[in-house]
């Protein structure tokens, strides 16, 4: 794969994973599958979604997420994942809540190009967070 297409690394104590160009279900899966990788292996679970150079996708794309999102909390349980997904217009958003806003315990919210927001609130305390 491209490595440009797919990053994923920790970040501090976020694990970022920056999506680029055309998004496909091999690239998707990839990417959920090393986000989840290391969530456990950080025990991180803020995770940044950069989506901001990322052609638009096609609903059967956000559908594919919120399947896998599914698949994985009937596989290993629920995953109080806080999400923040950075989104450059309102068709990449729209597309965002429908792949992440439907299934799971944990909290997402949609940012339009703006980082430093979108990291202010994942470092932002939760009743769900200890300390």
């Amino acid at each position: 794969m491209n490595q440009q297409q797919l990053w994923v690394e920790p970040v501090g104590e976020i694990v970022l994973a920056r999506l680029r160009g055309r998004c496909d279900e091999r690239v998707l899966k990839e990417c959920q599958q090393r986000v989840f990788e290391l969530v456990k292996e950080t025990r991180q679970v803020k995770v940044l979604y950069d989506a901001l150079e990322l052609e638009d996708p096609t609903v059967d794309m956000a559908l594919l997420q919120d399947r896998m999102d599914q698949d994985a909390w009937e596989q290993i349980g629920p995953i109080p994942l806080r999400r923040a997904i950075l989104v450059p217009n309102t068709r990449i958003a729209y597309l965002a809540r429908i792949a992440f806003g439907q299934f799971g315990e944990g909290t997402y919210r949609v940012f339009y190009s703006d980082m430093a927001q979108a990291i202010l609130w994942l470092e932002q305390k939760t009743d769900t967070q200890p300390g």
